[in-house]
């Protein structure tokens, strides 16, 4: 790739920018910080609803519900239930919905639309460096999207916590998408979204491919993370009786199914339990003497979401290396100033 020759702003030039760099980027992207701003507070605004008011309401309704001495003459706020689970599901969408917005405006505008246009290659010949007007770009965004979603999943971890043991349709903690908008996982993965649209905007440097690519990006990034969360973390295993009709123990399962008299593992049948002739018959002809679950309980919560959050960092900081050397490549290396003769 054939480097773009980058002139180096004079020092006084570079001085007097600094201080200015600042509002030039916020006024450069007033839209898209309005909408996020709006975006923040309307969602955060739901949650408080949805954990305040709305919990309250359903809760009282399942306390009637339970009360029930026959479900044929029962009254309670089914509406109330409703509304409780229809916004619950609504809010967690949009909480899981930050990390792909940010990849899309990333890909779309924050770098590729300037170089298309020309005004960063302006903004480098007049007062900035390449570097410095890269790392500006990356690092007021990311505050503003680390504060944003930071604060959503807090307020999303709060609204779930508000319904349990209050509502007996709550969503269970290791439900997939209660458990990824309730942890901040799901701010690093809109940091790694950001990275990945400025590094697609700088190899492509046309803003619809850089959008899409950096959807997918972040994609990819979320699913990774699904499908290692379960192995980030040593399980427990928990041993328990044919009698009942399913392994014990709640949580992330990683493997269950039957053990049998000399401790081998083998698939459940998923007969029912024992108590059953029939079943018990089935166990005895696999000589199936308990059942086995490997598991993730409520207590592994945090190390499993700090060790997704450390590795979608980890990674986002890799792509912005690669994403500041990739800039380097196109612009050249900053020429080297020599000090005048005394």
């Amino acid at each position: 790739m054939t480097a773009l020759a980058t002139p180096a702003p004079p020092a006084a030039a570079r001085r007097s920018a600094t201080p200015h760099l600042l509002r030039w980027l916020l006024r450069l992207h007033r839209p898209a910080l309005l909408v996020w701003v709006g975006l923040v507070i309307v969602v955060g605004a739901l949650l408080l609803w949805v954990g305040g008011p709305l919990t309250d309401a359903s809760a009282d309704a399942w306390k009637q519900y339970n009360a029930c001495s026959s479900a044929f003459h029962c009254t309670y706020d089914a509406g109330a239930i409703g509304r409780y689970k229809d916004w619950y599901n609504y809010t967690t969408i949009a909480v899981l919905a930050v990390p792909f917005l940010v990849a899309a405006w990333s890909g779309a505008a924050l770098v590729s639309r300037e170089l298309e246009q020309g005004t960063a290659q302006l903004a480098w010949t007049q007062s900035i460096s390449p570097a410095r007007w890269l790392a500006f770009k990356l690092a007021v965004p990311a505050v503003l999207v680390t504060v944003g979603s930071g604060l959503l999943v807090g307020l999303h971890h709060w609204a779930w916590s508000t319904g349990q043991g209050r509502i007996d349709t709550a969503k269970n903690w290791y439900d997939l998408g209660t458990y990824a908008a309730n942890g901040p996982a799901t701010v690093a993965v809109a940091l790694a979204g950001l990275v990945s649209g400025a590094f697609y905007g700088l190899r492509k440097r046309e803003s619809l491919v850089s959008l899409i690519v950096a959807l997918c990006a972040t994609g990819l990034v979320w699913s990774a993370l699904g499908i290692a969360t379960p192995h980030l973390w040593p399980t427990v295993t928990k041993i328990s009786s044919l009698d009942h009709s399913r392994p014990a123990g709640s949580g992330i399962v990683v493997n269950q199914g039957l053990l049998t008299s000399t401790g081998a593992r083998i698939a459940d049948p998923q007969c029912g339990p024992a108590t059953d002739g029939k079943c018990r018959a089935v166990y005895e002809k696999l000589d199936a003497v308990s059942y086995f679950n490997d598991y993730h309980p409520q207590s592994h919560y945090w190390p499993l979401q700090l060790a997704a959050t450390a590795i979608a960092l980890a990674a986002t900081a890799a792509l912005t290396v690669v994403t500041f050397r990739i800039l380097k490549r196109q612009t050249g290396p900053a020429p080297v100033r020599k000090a005048a003769a005394v």
